[in-house]
């Protein structure tokens, strides 16, 4: 990885830690702010270059929101800076640690992941030099204090990265906010923080988003979600109409209710965009009768036609639903993934890039976008009610467009 150049906010998270540095004395740091500003990649060579300057024999931890995002988001970019800068670097991160040597001295790298409350237990009884964690909104408040609580020893430090989040998120109450209490120092990036993104892809990334997520994403700013949860949709040059002909591909997915509504949609690939070209969607309150699984999976048939499904992707709660598709043994049934904020995002992503199309006879998906809202409590989540197409269709963007390879990436460091 060849990097041309440092922006000053990211040369001041390179040496903060350093003899002579105004905050060379705080116990740790805080970068925080806009997605693709160049945050993780230089608070990573900063944390392995301060390890290996201040001890010898010491233990550490890199942790992410699982252990394989923080292979993928630092230790794997981080290792082959190191190996480039000329340290040796000993790899074992199929047993989650690795080690790294420079002119005699030696230190242990432990990767953890924070992925519920549970994973509190699993960083309990190690001593620690340092911790880095990365995307550490993500992580739950007992895994980020336990980790904390293991940095005994003399000269510790802790570092912390994250995209923003709600304002009353635990996080900013209780670290951003007290950064003096606690003798952290504080960076807050933007994307213009990053020299290794085009102009071009700066633009790029502005369209992406509307809203709270742009505040966040593009902005770096902790703020309140408000309003419509996607109200660029509210425009009719956002609905489209069928496109003639069959399908390269179809998938259905499925949002299962027995008192609430059920809303199943029919997708169907036309040149690289995947288009809703039908839906079912039955409530009962609006019928004045229930429906059996047995009913709704013959609903599920007439919506399918003699079309060759690829997929039928349902609510992983729909357990008996999900059963009674199996046992027909007509369609191939996966679980979908239900992580509401990140699905939330990815769908407004797939939305504003054109990835997916929303067909104008969809009428119960095209009244739901306009009455989905953000919860006016302070909590980053939409309020539960008309969001039954909205769940569907988030279900088949986080499982299967994402799991397709199909979601965009952008490189931040030149090569």
């Amino acid at each position: 990885m060849i990097i041309r150049s440092f922006s000053k906010k990211q040369l001041g998270v390179l040496s903060w830690w350093c003899r002579g540095s105004k905050y060379s004395d705080c116990d740790g740091i805080i970068c925080d702010g806009a997605v693709r500003s160049g945050k993780t990649l230089c608070m990573s060579i900063s944390f392995a270059s301060w390890a290996m300057a201040d001890f010898c024999g010491g233990s550490f931890a890199v942790c992410g929101k699982t252990i394989r995002s923080a292979k993928r988001n630092i230790v794997r970019p981080m290792l082959e800076i190191l190996r480039d800068i000329g340290f040796e670097v000993c790899d074992r991160s199929s047993m989650n640690y690795f080690e790294v040597s420079y002119r005699g001295r030696k230190n242990t790298f432990y990767i953890f992941g924070g992925r519920d409350e549970s994973s509190a237990a699993l960083i309990q009884g190690i001593t620690l030099c340092g911790v880095l964690f990365d995307e550490a909104a993500l992580m739950p408040r007992s895994f980020v204090e336990q980790a904390v609580a293991r940095c005994s020893v003399e000269g510790s430090k802790l570092w912390f990265n994250c995209n923003p989040e709600y304002p009353q998120h635990w996080f900013c109450t209780e670290w951003i906010k007290k950064t003096k209490e606690k003798n952290l120092c504080y960076f807050h990036f933007r994307m213009e923080d990053n020299p290794s993104l085009s102009e071009r892809m700066l633009e790029r990334y502005r369209r992406m988003y509307s809203g709270s997520f742009y505040e966040r994403y593009v902005l770096g700013k902790w703020t309140a979600a408000e309003g419509l949860v996607y109200p660029f949709m509210s425009d009719d040059n956002m609905l489209w109409d069928k496109p003639a002909g069959e399908a390269e591909e179809y998938v259905i997915s499925c949002d299962y209710g027995t008192v609430n509504p059920s809303s199943f949609g029919l997708w169907g690939l036309f040149g690289g965009i995947w288009y809703r070209l039908e839906e079912y969607y039955y409530s009962s309150r609006r019928e004045g009768m229930q429906r059996t699984d047995e009913e709704h999976y013959a609903g599920l048939c007439r919506l399918a036609g003699d079309r060759n499904i690829r997929e039928v992707i349902i609510d992983p709660s729909a357990a008996s639903f999900m059963e009674t598709v199996r046992r027909h043994g007509r369609y191939s049934v996966s679980a979908a993934r239900n992580n509401v904020i990140d699905g939330i995002r990815q769908v407004s992503t797939a939305l504003k890039e054109g990835r997916i199309r929303i067909c104008r006879s969809c009428s119960d998906s095209v009244r739901e976008f306009g009455l989905y809202r953000w919860d006016r409590a302070g909590r980053d989540m939409p309020v539960k009610e008309n969001d039954h197409a909205m769940d569907d269709i988030r279900y088949f963007v986080a499982t299967y467009l994402m799991d397709r390879g199909e979601s965009f990436f952008a490189v931040a460091a030149k090569r």
